[in-house]
């Protein structure tokens, strides 16, 4: 494929601390972008990471037609460069798009960016443990004229940042019984950016009452666990693993379905189905409940020291060698290439 690469005339890497990272503060360089102009995806280009021009009357801005995925680049122990998993984010982004009533990506385009950009910015790829390099494909609609329709026209970019821990400590949940952010037939499956905007009162107010993240209910009784606000959940009761169903309101992690691969390799079994509240509650008082942890692309693998429900708090002891950091350490392996990539997650990428 033809891009054209506009680079930057001086870099800001020498302004960055990679010995003390914060989560998606530090953009590289460079973005890849390309516009649909409601026929062909033209001007495909690396282009300098600055402000672009845009109408205050396009769509995304009024009507919500924005998507998004994350992923991320590692360098590992041999120096090279890879992307964990990028074709599991490329069929979900499409997945959001068809729901979102907008222009698909294909593939080349999608794969294409994603290398070119860690190419030319490759030196933001750093090899200091805990970091990565965190990638945003982003495409959200351009159509500059009211009215409530799918737009016409495009935009779709790929961003890059230097990234450390997005979690720096267990967390702390509450079950949130008030709000709703996704129902059945809804855009819960999706990452749309309007399903975000709808969790931040509901997570502002868990923080203010000292608590980390929020855990969403089903919007009917809201008893039935989905998701945190950035991550999903999973559960620990004797050899048993369990995980909310994808049932149109959870997102289909791509660290979800990793770690369910990965946990019965360790011989533990696992259940994808419908969890309640009570049912976790009575898993805790009878001492079977083992742990609780979160997953995701930002997060890895993060425990839950304590779960709040109407006031019932569920308080858990973190074991320095529990199932969350075996699983963290096992992927870190993998992306790193410390241990065999067992299921070709791995996409490499040629400097």
């Amino acid at each position: 494929m033809s891009i054209k690469i506009i680079t930057c005339k001086k870099s800001r890497i020498d302004k960055v601390d990679f010995q003390n990272l914060s989560f998606g503060k530090e953009f590289s360089d460079h973005i890849f972008i390309t516009e649909f102009d409601g026929k062909n995806w033209v001007n495909k280009r690396i282009q300098p990471f600055e402000a672009i021009p845009l109408n205050i009357t396009l769509s995304a801005l009024h009507y919500g037609q924005s998507i998004f995925e994350g992923l991320k680049a590692f360098r590992d122990i041999n120096n090279q460069i890879q992307i964990f998993r990028p074709k599991d984010n490329f069929i979900r982004m499409n997945k959001s798009a068809n729901r979102m009533c907008m222009q698909e990506i294909p593939e080349d385009i999608f794969f294409s960016g994603l290398v070119e950009l860690c190419k030319i910015d490759n030196k933001w790829i750093s090899n200091i443990q805990g970091n990565s390099y965190y990638l945003r494909p982003l495409m959200f609609a351009i159509d500059d004229s009211f009215g409530v329709h799918a737009s016409e026209n495009y935009v779709f970019a790929i961003i890059g940042c230097a990234v450390g821990a997005y979690y720096s400590k267990n967390l702390k949940l509450k079950v949130e019984t008030e709000f709703s952010r996704a129902c059945i037939g809804g855009t819960g499956f999706a990452k749309t950016a309007g399903n975000y905007a709808a969790s931040l009162l509901a997570t502002k107010k868990a923080n203010k009452e000292g608590y980390d993240q929020i855990l969403w209910t089903d919007v009917i009784e809201h008893k039935y666990i989905e998701e945190l606000g950035s991550s999903n959940i999973f559960l620990l009761y004797e050899n048993k693993l369990i995980t909310p169903n994808l049932r149109g309101t959870v997102l289909d992690g791509i660290t979800r379905d990793s770690v369910i691969k990965l946990a019965i390799t360790f011989g533990y079994s696992v259940e994808e189905r419908v969890i309640s509240i009570d049912e976790i509650i009575q898993l805790h008082t009878s001492n079977k409940l083992i742990e609780i942890f979160a997953t995701g692309t930002a997060a890895s693998v993060i425990s839950i020291k304590e779960l709040s429900y109407y006031g019932h708090s569920i308080n858990l002891e973190i074991k320095e060698n529990n199932l969350a950091s075996k699983l963290k350490n096992k992927l870190e392996e993998i992306k790193l290439s410390k241990t065999d990539d067992i299921f070709n997650w791995n996409f490499h990428v040629k400097i």
